[in-house]
């Protein structure tokens, strides 16, 4: 009787192991699926998207990774701090007038002045725009300024607990005022007209077409690193305290931590992806002016983030291009009525699928280990 019993003492602690094998071979599965998504898109964007799309639909495409880059800094301040940020228009623009001043100067020829400030301007070059004749003060000032924009504007706001909707008109009351400021200085920023006719990119001719599938190369390559970076992100110890300061500020105080400085950073960070898909958003479409950096494309941004999940790494990019693609094929096919079916689809997929085109793929990788849990 009694050897019975311990011959079958091993066989529920065996099934047991078993099972919690099975348990962290699935964990880990889970936890290394954003980056196969990550893998899947470079795919498309590096090998598949060149090999079949002719070099205008490649260019918008371009274009769309440059919203991309900006909607991941949203999903990091929004999707996983809580801050609904309707003002990245304003981060986008202050990129991309950094690297539009540079190329006009670039265009314009060594100690030239841009065009319109002939035109409209007395035809001496201001001192503030001398310095972006410089390729290296130019990157460094894609960076830093609206790091330190948004480092400043953040700790003002989050300092005194200015939260939800308050700070969402705040952000949003800047963009219009940003895009309102570029249009009246018509004399240092072109107005309305904004930067063009800008000819070559750091010294490449941006007629070539070798040259601009080389800068959409590079940016799809920056979108495909701000995704690593935000997946690094989420699963450090900053990520963590993100989360928790989002769910609980008064927890996260308590445990010794300022939430203030971690949105801080968080906004810093989603300011300085706007900034960068910002710049590379110029050369790519050879122009850039207030209505792409106003309130309404603040707002598209917003669109694209959560159409896609903002709560997931990669739902925002997907976001972001998936409404890039229907802005332009749906304005194509109808001019009059784009914006009705456009609004529409949000509603629809808002609708059906609340958390973001992005949860339909893990709802189907946890219905599948389901299944198969119970056929073992």
């Amino acid at each position: 009787m009694s050897g019975t019993i311990t011959e079958t003492i091993p066989e529920p602690e065996t099934t047991g192991s078993a099972h919690r094998a099975a348990g962290r071979g699935r964990s880990i599965a889970t936890s290394l699926l954003p980056l196969a998504g990550i893998a899947i898109l470079a795919l498309l964007l590096l090998v598949v998207a060149p090999a079949v799309l002719t070099q205008f639909r490649l260019n918008n495409l371009g274009k769309y990774c440059c919203y991309a880059i900006a909607a991941v800094g949203i999903g990091i301040a929004w999707g996983r701090g809580g801050m609904l940020v309707l003002g990245q228009g304003l981060f986008f623009g202050l990129g991309a007038y950094a690297m539009g001043m540079h190329l006009k100067l670039e265009a314009a020829g060594p100690d030239a002045v841009p065009d319109f400030m002939l035109n409209f301007g007395s035809g001496v070059l201001p001192a503030w725009w001398e310095p972006f004749r410089s390729g290296a003060f130019t990157l460094v000032a894609i960076v830093v300024v609206p790091a330190v924009v948004a480092g400043v504007l953040g700790l003002a706001v989050f300092k005194r607990r200015i939260k939800g909707a308050y700070f969402a008109i705040l952000s949003q009351a800047l963009t219009v005022a940003f895009a309102a400021l570029l249009v009246s200085q018509i004399k240092y920023t072109g107005g309305q007209t904004g930067l063009n006719s800008l000819t070559s990119f750091f010294g490449y001719n941006l007629y070539d077409p070798v040259n601009k599938q080389m800068i959409y190369f590079i940016t799809a390559g920056l979108l495909l690193l701000m995704l690593l970076v935000t997946f690094q992100l989420y699963r450090s110890r900053f990520g963590e305290l993100l989360l928790a300061a989002r769910d609980g500020e008064e927890r996260v105080r308590f445990l010794g931590h300022d939430p203030a400085n971690i949105k801080v950073v968080a906004f810093v960070i989603a300011a300085v992806m706007a900034s960068i898909g910002g710049a590379m958003f110029v050369p790519l479409a050879g122009l850039i002016n207030p209505r792409e950096v106003n309130a309404l494309a603040s707002i598209m941004l917003i669109a694209g983030v959560a159409l896609g999940g903002r709560a997931s790494l990669l739902g925002p990019a997907l976001g972001a291009l998936a409404v890039g693609f229907g802005r332009t094929y749906l304005s194509e096919s109808f001019p009059d009525q784009w914006t009705y079916f456009l609004g529409g689809l949000f509603i629809i997929v808002i609708l059906l699928i609340p958390f973001g085109l992005a949860s339909v793929f893990p709802r189907l990788w946890r219905s599948i280990d389901r299944r198969r849990g119970v056929a073992a």
